[in-house]
Formats: C-alpha cells, structure tokens, sequence
C-alpha cells in the first residue's frame, strides 16, 4: 500500500481515529490514538512519543522516540464500527538520529530475518496460539469461573463458547487473516484458533494482533479471554506451538522426500540449532512465573528436550507433513512470550545449527513422560528449566540471548525477570497457608 492510498481509504471508509500500534520488550501492545487530521504527518514518520514511559525502553534524558508505520500493515477494525471506525499502523521504533531503536522487539526480529536473507533463506512460521474463555463477575471484572465443561473438539450447544470463537473467527478474517481451524482444546474453557503460516515478521505482527482481536471480542460477549500460561490446576495449561521452516529461491529448505522424515539437512541442523540453545531461550519464550507450572509432565506440554516424527511428549515433533507442509514444530513456548523476541531467537538459534553444521541427537520415538531416570540419563535427554529462577541462570551462562536481543534490552529485560522472581518469592501464597497455618 501507499501513503496515497491509505489516506483514501481513510476518507472513503469514514474511519475517525487510527492507531499507530507498537509493542514493549514484554510483548504488551502499546499505542498513539491520532485522528486522520494527523495521519499524513503519521505517514511522513513525523509522530513522536516519550518512550521513557514504556517499560524497558529509555531513560528520561533520552526519551523522545519516533513511530514509523509498516504501510502494509494498514488495517481496519471489523468490530466496533456504530461510533466510528477505527484502523490501525503497526510502527517501527526510531531514535531521534534516524537510526532503528535497539530496542525495538520488532527491530531485533527484523536484525534476525536479515541474517537470513544473506543466507538466501526466508523465515516462514504458523503458530498456534490457546487461550481460556472466563466469565465475568457482575462488576465486569475477570474471574476463573469456566464458561463450559467441555473437551477435545466438542461443539454446541455443550460448546456454550463456540458463539464467541465464531465471532473472532470473523473478525480475524475480517483483518485479513486466513483461519486453517477453530476448535475447542482439552481443558474446560480452553480454545484454540489457528491461522495460515506467514513469513516472519507478519507472523509476530499476527499473534499481537490476534490476542487483540480475541480479547476484544469475549468482552462482548462478558467473556474475559486470558493467555496466561496456566490459569488453572489440574488441568492443561495455554501454548503456543511454532511451525516453522525456511525457504530458499521460493522452495521449502527443510523438504527432502528421499529423508524417512521428509526434512533435509538443513532441517536437521536448525533443529539442532534449536535443542542447543533452548534452555537458556526459555526466558523469553516462557517468560513468566506461571510459565513453568504449564512446563509439567501429564498436561501435554514438552519438558525433555528431545525430537521426534512419532509422539508429542518431546520439546520438538516432525509433523506428517511432507514437501512444502514439511516443517518442525517447537512445542514449549507459551503465548506470554513477546513474539517478535520468540521467533528472533528460535531463527538465530536455528542459523547457528545451520552455520556450524550441528546435528540433533537420535529421535526419541517412546513417551518420555513414561522414561526412568536412568533411562533418560543414558539417552542424554536434558530438561528444560524447572522455573524463572532456572531460566535466568541457564540465560546468564550462555552469551547467545544476550547476542540476539543486543546488550540495551537484554539487561533491561533480565533486570525485569530477576525483580519479577524476587516479588514472587517472597509473597506468601495461599498454597503455604492452607497447607502450614493449621499444622504449626
């Protein structure tokens, strides 16, 4: 798209304000709401906004930052159009200097797409991202009471949700979106939607924008739609599994139909790239405290770091997919995760595999979870970190993260983490009450 043509659009479609979208080092949306009075000065990269106020950003000496719109990223809102229509900009952050600012996750993923571009190679991702459906309470306020009990794929009328996930289904497509499948997933409230891959950057683009798509909606149904990785006991929490492969002169790089697996050499070496650097990627792509409750054997999320093209106990499968479906399927992030720093790690983790030639180990093609100790001890099989406190320890002995997201947001972001396990280890939660008051 042009300047030329958004600004049209703008008039014709009658659209009242345009939000000018960018996201913080800890993957939350942020915006500056302008009225098309502003827009051509939006357009010529000229809208200013104090970046000392976003968390992990800059100092108040230091703080004018400028916003620049992905032109392609023009879209309007397909909701909420009785008092106006809103469309929104994805923006590159920039420095006064005119230089990117480092950071910006959607500049550190960008710093990684180059690196493979001077490989001749393109990043393409498909995720697949589960939330819970809560309701309300009668002061509008979220609670952890499920909007149905039902399962697996079940549909209406059990499937008292579906009404609301049709509805952003609607609206995703309504953005431009090409939604593959919407079903109901294995715990009571939990759903998932999952759209067409896309190369990179718009695949980080999306997974903003579809968490912002479906909030919106369940709110008008008194719904309150959560991606916290592991809202509830007992029962499988929220991931958000990555499809990923690479593409060179417009063919799939990871397709070899001579492979038992259909992957190629360079499958092979990205994932491997991948398995190396993992744990100390956990930071960021299971970035929370309640991250790691989900990381627990029994509830379908990976803990062993291990492949295989048989089951789905391991961190990495091998879809059936064959040719231009093949692909391998990172299992252990959760939709928490800044996607932008997600998938610059995992492709700069996959290129060092590739650079350096690495190979993963054996397939691992039992069910983990029902491994020995021993057993796992003599196939090599490490575990992923048991929770924040690990991760940050497994980051700072390993100069990859810090080399990817650059030294500004790396400390910036590990200061966050560190205070974030500080807070939490120290608060007394209702667990030690209800199992300690009563005893001592």
């Amino acid at each position: 798209m042009t300047k030329k043509e958004i600004i049209k659009i703008v008039n014709e479609e009658n659209v009242k304000f345009i939000r000018l979208q960018f996201t913080d080092i800890f993957g939350a949306m942020k915006n500056v709401a302008i009225t098309p009075s502003q827009l051509e000065k939006a357009l010529d990269n000229k809208i200013m906004f104090d970046g000392s106020s976003i968390d992990g950003f800059v100092r108040i000496e230091e703080s004018d930052m400028n916003l620049r719109p992905d032109l392609e990223s023009f879209a309007i809102h397909p909701w909420g159009q009785d008092k106006g229509k809103v469309a929104r900009l994805i923006c590159d952050v920039y420095k006064t200097n005119d230089e990117p600012f480092d950071g910006d996750p959607r500049f550190i993923l960008r710093r990684a797409i180059a690196h493979a571009a001077k490989l001749g190679y393109e990043f393409n991702v498909g995720p697949e991202c589960e939330f819970f459906l809560f309701k309300n309470d009668e002061k509008g306020n979220p609670t952890l009471e499920k909007y149905d009990l039902c399962g697996y794929f079940d549909l209406g009328p059990n499937d008292v949700g579906e009404e609301a996930r049709k509805e952003i289904v609607l609206a995703l497509e309504g953005l431009g979106f090409e939604i593959e499948a919407s079903h109901h997933e294995c715990a009571p409230g939990q759903h998932e939607i999952d759209f067409k891959y896309s190369e990179a950057l718009k695949a980080a683009d999306n997974i903003m924008t579809f968490k912002y798509c479906v909030k919106t909606i369940a709110e008008k149904h008194n719904l309150y739609a959560t991606f916290m990785p592991k809202p509830l006991f007992g029962v499988a929490g929220n991931g958000m599994h990555l499809n990923m492969s690479l593409s060179k002169n417009g063919k799939n790089a990871f397709a070899d139909d001579k492979d038992k697996n259909g992957l190629s050499k360079i499958a092979y070496n990205f994932m491997a790239g991948i398995m190396k650097h993992i744990d100390s990627m956990a930071i960021v792509t299971n970035p929370l405290i309640n991250s790691y409750k989900r990381l627990v054997p029994d509830f379908e999320a990976p803990v062993y770091i291990a492949w295989s093209a048989k089951n789905r106990s391991p961190l990495i499968r091998v879809p059936s997919g064959r040719g231009n479906s093949s692909r391998i399927e990172l299992r252990n992030p959760d939709p928490s995760a800044n996607p932008y720093l997600a998938l610059a790690l995992c492709l700069e983790a996959g290129l060092d595999g590739i650079e350096n030639k690495l190979t993963p180990p054996a397939s691992i093609d039992k069910n983990i979870f029902e491994m020995s100790k021993r057993e796992l001890t003599r196939a090599g099989i490490k575990s992923l970190p048991n929770n924040l406190f690990e991760a940050i320890n497994k980051v700072e002995k390993d100069k990859f993260v810090q080399g990817v997201l650059g030294s500004h947001l790396y400390d910036r972001y590990i200061a966050a983490k560190k205070h974030e396990w500080s807070e939490y280890s120290h608060r007394v939660s209702n667990w030690e009450i209800e199992t300690y008051l009563h005893k001592y």
